[in-house]
């Protein structure tokens, strides 16, 4: 089985439980759900998925070359053992890969479409980039270079990523002991918050150990509600620009840069990080976590019905597509997925089409 065909069978559960926590939340008077947000992510997961049928080739070619030819020792699959540590290992390097993705400009702009949510829920955990496999594959490299089969690094990262998906609630609280180990909700609600406190932390994805050793640990304040989204906000339902933004961003300022170092540096510094020059003659306001206003266009009911109907051909075309995706062409393939990112961009569409007549409401929480 491969996969996209998993992942098929995991949906029925993502959106058993995307009803399970919106009925909570109805039943407890804090609803933290929004039709345009939701749909949005989900289809932010969607376009990855996509992008992850024709980057896999990539992605897995590269490391099982590496496997073969240039592996320390081969370890065997078959052992308990290898998997255990396989996982652990595995959790490690996506804490590296997680950190730096914070840190670094260039690897921000494939992570950051995770983070554009102003809401936090399952939805949210949805919500993944398209164009991680650019660089995101190096840093699995090392277990490869140490031997662990490549059937066995697709399992635990599979794994990996199952298991963040129940972290993006609001509805748990801290679990005690737990937090000290693991991600749990209450540590990865201060990874998604803009709050000066909580930036940049909590990288973990099964452990949250990782930031405990490494100091990147920061412990929900109940004092300081976490405030959600980033701090160069999208202001867009649109998928592909969505995945685009923070790249043409820093494309914008590397031309604009007159220092030929700096328009190098922009890609490999920090997030936000700007040249003198550039700064000076296209200032950009400081962030003010007290005037963070929520995108949220409202929605005619007509174009609530139409997005939701959109959506759900969405569904069925992209089940069918990922189930039978490696039986397909390459030209049928692609001839698909530009039919579901046509729809994925007439949801964005149907989502923000009054937008230009209205005031998005001021965030509160």
């Amino acid at each position: 089985m491969t996969g996209p065909q998993i992942i098929v069978l995991a949906t029925p559960l993502f959106f058993l439980l995307i009803g399970i926590e919106y009925a909570v939340g109805r039943r407890r008077g804090r609803d933290t759900y929004r039709l345009n947000d939701a749909l949005n992510s989900i289809g932010l997961g969607v376009l990855s998925q996509l992008a992850g049928v024709f980057s896999a080739a990539l992605t897995l070619g590269v490391y099982t070359l590496v496997f073969r030819h240039a592996s320390l020792w081969q370890l065997p699959g078959n052992a308990i053992w290898v998997w255990v540590v396989g996982l652990l290992f595995y959790d490690f390097c996506y804490y590296w890969h997680h950190r730096l993705g914070h840190t670094v400009a260039l690897l921000w702009g494939a992570h950051v479409v995770h983070h554009q949510s102003e809401d936090y829920n399952l939805s949210t955990a949805l919500r993944q980039t398209g164009s991680g496999w650019l660089a995101g594959w190096l840093f699995y490299l090392p277990m490869a270079l140490l031997g662990f089969p490549p059937l066995v690094v697709g399992a635990v990262a599979l794994i990996d990523r199952l298991y963040q998906y129940w972290v993006h609630t609001q509805h748990i609280g801290k679990l005690g002991r737990f937090d000290r180990w693991f991600c749990l909700p209450s540590n990865h609600r201060v990874h998604h918050a803009v709050n000066d406190r909580y930036l940049d932390k909590n990288f973990g994805g099964i452990l949250i150990v990782w930031d405990r050793l490494f100091g990147s640990y920061a412990e929900e304040d109940d004092a300081e509600p976490c405030v959600y989204g980033t701090r160069g906000p999208l202001r867009s339902w649109n998928p592909v620009w969505a995945n685009l933004q923070h790249y043409a961003e820093m494309a914008l300022d590397a031309r604009r840069a007159s220092n030929w170092a700096d328009r190098l540096r922009i890609w490999f510094k920090h997030p936000g990080w700007r040249p003198a020059d550039v700064a000076a003659k296209w200032p950009k306001p400081a962030f003010d976590i007290r005037k963070v206003e929520r995108y949220d266009p409202p929605m005619p009911r007509g174009a609530q019905i139409a997005a939701v109907a959109t959506f759900v051909a969405l569904l069925g075309a992209t089940t069918a597509f990922l189930w039978n995706a490696h039986r397909l062409s390459l030209m049928q393939q692609f001839a698909i997925a530009g039919l579901v990112v046509a729809l994925l961009w007439g949801i964005g569409w149907l989502s923000e089409r009054r937008a230009r007549d209205v005031n998005v409401s001021v965030f509160s929480r």
